[in-house]
């Protein structure tokens, strides 16, 4: 069975140091430190892997989270008072706009990627004490990377800040997979980065805060999702803290990600495809109808390919897809594999000729 459906976007989360690191980090502390941060949950393993991650990032420092759902839901309300306002994409991921209604600060929104409305915004609230830019760097449904120059110039141009959630961006976007930033060419511009230790780097579970320290500094006060919340697991962070290393040592999984991704986008597309999205490992195949999308994602498994088909309330109606994601690890004769099923089954009911 060939799964095309995971966030393993480096193959880290079977990588054998990796595996190693974890086991030696569970027999070091044990399964887990059965407390929060700030009583006795901090280890020297969590103090590595922030700064570890600010390091990563170029930023002063980190904090840590049990999963970056955690991490949004725990920045907007420690950061922002009803004297400030924050302006959303539509299209941002769920748990961001979960964090975004625990904050007492004004709430804006705009369409998609929509620069002029975003702008239009932000003078609408230029009475507010702070405005923040709130996007994904990548959106997960459709695979495509948000205008972050553009973000970062309007964020200078109105004095407001930049928050970017890079959950499928981080470790294998731009050369070296720092993410949007890179990939962008506004490396250090936003302020403030969320991200997951979940889905590339090392697949386990984790997220967390970058930036300024007085940003961080004020989230361990304030954050309760990081207050309330037992830490990470040992295993956890020895994993993902292993992953970093193995990133920052070498590209070449990045670029052999990146090469993966050209080839399967080509082959579909010259096959008669419809592939949302930029040249991103998130490759939607667009098919419209809910049911068909289920139905075909049901024939591929049969012939070996784990492929999911997304449909309303997931992503709007009408825009059904099965969501391909490349690894790293999948090799050109599985691409193949996955394609040749995708062509056959598309031919047999109708989606392509």
């Amino acid at each position: 069975m060939l799964n095309f459906c995971a966030n393993n976007y480096l193959g880290l989360s079977s990588h054998p140091e990796v595996i190693a690191a974890a086991k030696a980090a569970l027999d070091k502390y044990g399964a887990g430190l059965s407390s929060v941060r700030f009583i006795c949950g901090t280890q020297d393993i969590h103090i590595e892997l922030e700064q570890k991650i600010a390091k990563f990032h170029g930023r002063e420092d980190a904090i840590l989270y049990g999963s970056c759902f955690d991490a949004n839901g725990g920045v907007f309300e420690a950061l922002l008072s009803a004297d400030d306002a924050i302006i959303s994409d539509q299209l941002n991921h769920a748990s961001i706009i979960d964090g975004i209604r625990l904050s007492k600060a004004r709430k804006y929104r705009y369409k998609h990627a929509d620069l002029a409305e975003l702008e239009s915004l932000l003078k609408e609230a230029s009475d507010a004490r702070m405005r923040l830019i709130v996007t994904d760097g990548v959106f997960s449904m459709d695979g495509d990377v948000a205008p972050l120059k553009q973000l970062c110039d309007l964020a200078d141009k109105y004095k407001a800040l930049l928050f970017v959630d890079e959950c499928h961006a981080t470790g294998f976007l731009g050369q070296t997979g720092r993410g949007t930033e890179e990939y962008c060419g506004v490396t250090g511009r936003p302020d403030i980065i969320n991200s997951t230790l979940g889905k590339a780097l090392g697949g386990a579970a984790g997220g967390y805060t970058t930036g300024p320290k007085e940003v961080v500094d004020l989230l361990r006060q304030r954050s309760r999702p990081y207050l309330f919340s037992n830490s990470i697991p040992p295993p956890v962070a020895a994993g993902a803290s292993k992953a970093l290393d193995l990133l920052m040592g070498g590209s070449q999984l990045v670029t052999t990600l990146a090469e993966n991704t050209k080839y399967f986008r080509k082959c579909m597309k010259e096959a008669g495809f419809t592939i949302k999205g930029e040249n991103h490992p998130i490759s939607p195949v667009m098919l419209g109808d809910a049911r068909l999308a289920t139905e075909i994602a049901d024939e591929m498994l049969q012939k070996g390919i784990y492929v999911i088909g997304f449909s309303y309330p997931v992503v709007p109606k009408g825009e059904a897809r099965i969501r391909v994601q490349l690894s790293a690890v999948h090799t050109r004769q599985d691409i193949d594999q996955c394609v040749g099923a995708f062509i056959e089954i598309g031919k047999r009911r109708g989606v392509i000729h």
